[in-house]
C-alpha cells in the first residue's frame, strides 16, 4: 500500500461514533447506521468506531467485529474508516486488526494497552508485531489518563522508523510540549490527531492532521467545520468555532466518556443512552449542564428541553 497517499488522505474530523444499546443492553443496530449516516451528511471527513467513545472494553470480541463490519458497510466507502482495534490482550489486538484489514478498512487505531502499564520497550514490542501483521496504516492511541502509561517519543520514534505502516498517532494528551516533540521527532508528516477536545485548534496550528473527538458526536458540522476553515485559511472562523464549542467540550467531560455525550444524544432523539456496567449514568448536576449547554448552543430547543 502506499502510505504516503494514505497520509493525505486520512485527515480532518473523525467521529469516534458511540456505541448505542437498546434498553436491554443490546447492540442497537439500526441506530447505529443511523449516527453514521448523520455524521456524514454532517460533515465528519472519517469514521471510527469501537475506541473509547465506544465503550470498547464492553463488548466481546463478535460484538466488536459486529460493529466494525456494519460501520463498514454503512460508509460504503463514503469517507474514510479508522477503527480502534487495541485491547489490554496482545492476541485480541492482533485478532482485531487483521479483522480491520480483512473488512477493507482505511486504518486501525491501535490504542496503548490499558490496565497492564506495559514499559516502552513491551510497548515498542507489542505495537511492532501488531503493525507487522498488517498491511494497512496504523494510528497509535497515545490516551495516559486512561491506560496510565505514556508513549514517550523516543518509543514512538522507534516504532516510525522500523514499521513504515504506522503513519500516525491520536495524541489523548494534554502534555502539548509533548505533542510539539512528536511532530518534531517523527516527521513533520507524521499524522498527529487531537484527542483532547480543547486541543483540537492548537494541534492544527503546529502541522496537526486533525482531530478524533468526541463532541463530533454531538455537533458534528461545527467540529468539521473548524478543520474546513482552518484548511481555507480562514484563521478567525476556527478560532470562533474553537472558542464556541468549549462549554459543550467541557460539559461533555464532566463525567466519564461516552456517558455525557450518551445523555446529550439521548436529549437530542438521537439514541436511547444506555450505558453498559460498570459505566454509569453522570449525576442530575452533570445532566442538567448539558441540557443548558445544548440550550444555549441551539442544538436543543428550548421547548423540547423542557420536556425532559
Amino acid at each position: 500500500m502506499a502510505y504516503e497517499e494514505a497520509k493525505k488522505k486520512l485527515r480532518g474530523s473523525i467521529c469516534p461514533v458511540i456505541t448505542p444499546f437498546l434498553e436491554n443492553g443490546d447492540l442497537d443496530i439500526e441506530t447505529f447506521q443511523q449516527l453514521i449516516h448523520w455524521q456524514i451528511e454532517s460533515g465528519s471527513h472519517g469514521i471510527s468506531v469501537t475506541g473509547t467513545s465506544g465503550e470498547p472494553s464492553s463488548l466481546t470480541i463478535e460484538e466488536r467485529k459486529r460493529v466494525m463490519k456494519i460501520a463498514s458497510e454503512t460508509i460504503a466507502g463514503r469517507v474514510f474508516f479508522a477503527p480502534g482495534t487495541g485491547s489490554t490482550n496482545h492476541d485480541e489486538t492482533m485478532e482485531l486488526t487483521k479483522y480491520a484489514e480483512e473488512l477493507g478498512a482505511d486504518a486501525a487505531m491501535v490504542i496503548v494497552p490499558y490496565y497492564n502499564k506495559p514499559n516502552q520497550d513491551a510497548l515498542y514490542t507489542h505495537f511492532k508485531i501488531v503493525a507487522e501483521s498488517v498491511k494497512i496504516p496504523i494510528i497509535i492511541y497515545n490516551i495516559p489518563g486512561r491506560s496510565a502509561v505514556n508513549m514517550e517519543v523516543t518509543t514512538m520514534k522507534r516504532l516510525v522508523e522500523d514499521c513504515p505502516n504506522i503513519v500516525g498517532v491520536k495524541e489523548a494528551n494534554k502534555d502539548f510540549e509533548h505533542v510539539n516533540r512528536v511532530l518534531l521527532n517523527c516527521g513533520r508528516d507524521f499524522l498527529l490527531y487531537s484527542g483532547i477536545e480543547l486541543l483540537c485548534y492548537p494541534m492544527l496550528a503546529i502541522g496537526g492532521a486533525g482531530f478524533i473527538s468526541a463532541t463530533a458526536n454531538v455537533e458534528p458540522a461545527k467540529v468539521a467545520e473548524l478543520y474546513n476553515a482552518w484548511v481555507a485559511g480562514n484563521v478567525e472562523r476556527s478560532q470562533d468555532l474553537h472558542f464556541e464549542l468549549m462549554p459543550l467540550n467541557d460539559a461533555l467531560f464532566r463525567d466519564t466518556n461516552p456517558a455525557p455525550a450518551k445523555i446529550a444524544l439521548g436529549m437530542m432523539g438521537k439514541i436511547n443512552p444506555k450505558l453498559r456496567l460498570p459505566l454509569g449514568p453522570p449525576s442530575q448536576a452533570v445532566t442538567d449542564e448539558v441540557r443548558q449547554t445544548l440550550i444555549s448552543l441551539d442544538i436543543l430547543p428550548k421547548e423540547t428541553a423542557s420536556q425532559l
